[in-house]
């Protein structure tokens, strides 16, 4: 939607019931810019709440390098982030930016967008009166839970590389000729992508000094799982293990029961390697059936997408900080 659209819509940009963006999805528009005038003080409001709130908790639970990070992006407590002020903090550091789209991205899309350095953000707030529920991905989960990480260039080549698995293996699967079965294999493909990226970006802990940290998402963005993931006797943390996690179902409605632990962001990066070169010898083309399911959207993009298998076995270069 261009600029003027903003101007004749009602203002709020409140998860779920957001004119602009029923707009845009209306007229099949996903990439989008952020109407900053449209935020209503119920918004801003919204976003100071769910900061104060998780501060002492970032504090205590996150890893240096997304406080770090944190502390970078200068997040203003008390009024919801302008994506470009976000950008001029964190391109410089990775390359990579906020782009604000206006809903669900298919899978392709999404990794495709990694590979670029771009993070597909939603724009939207969670209602004031509900902070705990969340029936979608806010404009909260994805600047303070996942952009600080952004800022790490370890953290943000291991990104790009979720992005050059995805090409590849659309590639992969568009030299088959047996439609069927093409789609068994890339059904089974990223099912196995998708339970990777959960159990770190999103539900990842790692060790830090000897100590159990918070990194995915998820956990970041959420008051009462951050304490739980790393307190909770009833939660089961295991090293992780590419075998288990690619088979391994999860829900989405509760608290994660079981989650896995990284030594560091190097340690993540070249485990997304090791997933790449088992997608290359077929070792991800009969993963456990179960959660996540797959949706039509999200194969069409990884069949749409197929190319030229590529090497990328070298990172892309990174702006020096």
């Amino acid at each position: 939607m261009d600029e003027g659209t903003a101007t004749q819509v009602p203002p709020g940009l409140t998860t779920t019931r957001a004119p602009f963006i029923e707009a845009a999805q209306a007229s099949g528009t996903l990439y989008i810019h952020q109407p900053y005038e449209l935020y209503s003080e119920a918004n801003h409001e919204a976003w100071s709440r769910l900061y104060a709130r998780m501060h002492d908790r970032w504090e205590r639970y996150g890893n240096r390098r997304y406080l770090e990070g944190l502390a970078l992006l200068e997040l203003d407590p008390q009024r919801v982030p302008r994506l470009e002020e976000v950008n001029r903090f964190l391109q410089p550091r990775t390359g990579f930016k906020a782009r604000a789209v206006s809903g669900y991205v298919p899978a392709y899309l999404f990794f495709d967008c990694l590979r670029r350095r771009e993070f597909p953000t939603t724009i939207t707030v969670r209602d004031g009166r509900t902070l705990d529920y969340l029936p979608e991905p806010d404009i909260f989960h994805d600047i303070a839970g996942h952009v600080p990480m952004h800022t790490d260039p370890a953290f943000a080549e291991a990104l790009v590389r979720f992005g050059e698995f995805a090409r590849n293996a659309a590639g992969r699967v568009a030299a088959m000729t047996d439609h069927d079965e093409r789609l068994r294999r890339v059904t089974s493909i990223i099912k196995a992508l998708a339970r990777f990226f959960w159990f770190s970006v999103e539900f990842g802990l790692m060790r830090e000094n000897g100590r159990l940290k918070v990194y995915g998402s998820g956990l970041l963005s959420s008051y009462g799982e951050i304490e739980h993931s790393v307190e909770s006797p009833e939660v089961q943390r295991f090293p992780f293990q590419l075998e288990w996690v690619i088979n391994q179902s999860f829900e989405i409605d509760h608290y994660q029961p079981l989650l896995f632990v990284v030594e560091g962001f190097d340690h993540l990066f070249e485990l997304v390697g090791e997933l790449e070169k088992w997608m290359m010898k077929g070792r991800l083309d009969n993963v456990a059936p179960g959660e996540p399911a797959v949706s039509a959207l999200d194969l069409e993009s990884f069949l749409e997408a197929g190319g030229p298998v590529v090497d990328s076995a070298s990172p892309s270069p990174v702006p020096e900080p």
